[in-house]
């Protein structure tokens, strides 16, 4: 069926079709007089036909599209998609819709994000990654578009972001493993490129070095952040004749991973071997045990995000806004005393 067109409108109430469009962009600061029986009349019609105006010539008659990019590098963290969620929520409050574009780590992936941001017309970006993490093509890409961007990062960035730093949380998770006795700690460091965990890898070495234990950077093992990298590289340091009496994992995903290797190499958790994480996403409260994690508010920061976007939005020659997430450190089941003899 054929969808109605304003001329159909028009038709049916029996007014012009630039009274039709005056009605549906409410101009009545035009001089052009429109009573409210014909306003009524309009309306009816539009109800009756089923009339739905078309958004993309809305934004361009109106310069705008309340529509807000999103980009997301990883889809398998269940993490990113609680920051979207907040996303989602916070836009929606605020009468914007989202496209949501993923851009994995791949020169391919990359001319194809471009191309489909290009036939989208949006008002600004919202970036679940630092824009020194993407690929240079599509970072240009947002340099130039001439658009407010928004970063949920871990560190300093170039547009206005929100820092979602682990840093006081490793701190914090450190202590509690200390102060629990254990004094071989080991990190399971798994990331597409190396500094996207700085924030709890430096951390990590700090507290190591300040509690007279730097040695024991030899149970640092980096891998890839898929979940048979994490498992394979958790078996290998586990199965260690001095192994570590604690684990921590880059995220709660990879968390789930090392506890199974653990569990194939007969070890209990936490009874053998401790095990923390960072993100605290649903699973960490359904895991067996329950996961000790750091959480970062996915849902909260992803909402901060869209309050940045918003103010840039309103107020584009705004200084550079940042602001920082908070974090928690959730302490559940996974962790627990170290029972190893300590070994020199």
């Amino acid at each position: 069926m054929k969808r109605p067109t304003q001329k159909d409108v028009a038709r049916r109430a029996g007014v012009s079709r630039s009274t039709v469009s005056y009605v549906l962009n409410d101009q009545t600061q035009l001089k052009i007089p429109i009573s409210d029986e014909t306003r009524q009349r309009v309306m009816e019609a539009i109800d009756e036909l089923g009339y739905e105006p078309d958004a993309r010539a809305q934004s361009l008659r109106l310069g705008h599209t309340n529509i807000v990019g999103v980009i997301i590098p990883v889809i398998q963290n269940p993490f990113f998609w609680q920051i979207l969620s907040g996303i989602s929520d916070g836009l929606q409050e605020a009468g914007y819709s989202l496209h949501l574009s993923h851009h994995p780590l791949d020169f391919q992936q990359e001319a194809n994000t471009i191309r489909q941001l290009r036939r989208q017309p949006v008002d600004g970006f919202i970036l679940l990654a630092a824009a020194k993490y993407l690929l240079p093509g599509l970072a240009d890409y947002l340099r130039q578009a001439g658009r407010p961007v928004v970063e949920i990062t871990s560190a300093k960035a170039e547009f206005d972001h929100v820092v979602h730093a682990y840093t006081s949380g490793t701190r914090a998770l450190m202590t509690h493993l200390l102060e629990l006795g254990h004094r071989r700690i080991g990190f399971v460091y798994g990331t597409a490129r190396e500094v996207q965990g700085f924030d709890r890898l430096l951390i990590y070495r700090d507290v190591l070095k300040e509690a007279g234990l730097s040695a024991n950077n030899t149970y640092e093992v980096h891998c890839g952040e898929q979940l048979e990298e994490a498992y394979q590289a958790a078996y290998t340091l586990l199965n260690r004749p001095n192994r570590p009496t604690a684990v921590l994992v880059i995220n709660d995903m990879l968390a789930i991973a090392v506890m199974r290797a653990a569990s194939d190499l007969g070890l209990t958790i936490p009874g053998d071997l401790s095990v923390a994480s960072f993100d605290d996403i649903p699973f960490a409260s359904y895991t067996l045990p329950r996961l000790t994690t750091v959480s970062g508010m996915a849902e909260s920061s992803g909402r901060e995000a869209v309050r940045l976007l918003l103010n840039r939005l309103m107020e584009p020659d705004l200084p550079q806004q940042v602001t920082t997430a908070e974090v928690q450190l959730i302490v559940r089941e996974s962790t627990g005393a170290a029972c190893l003899p300590e070994k020199g």
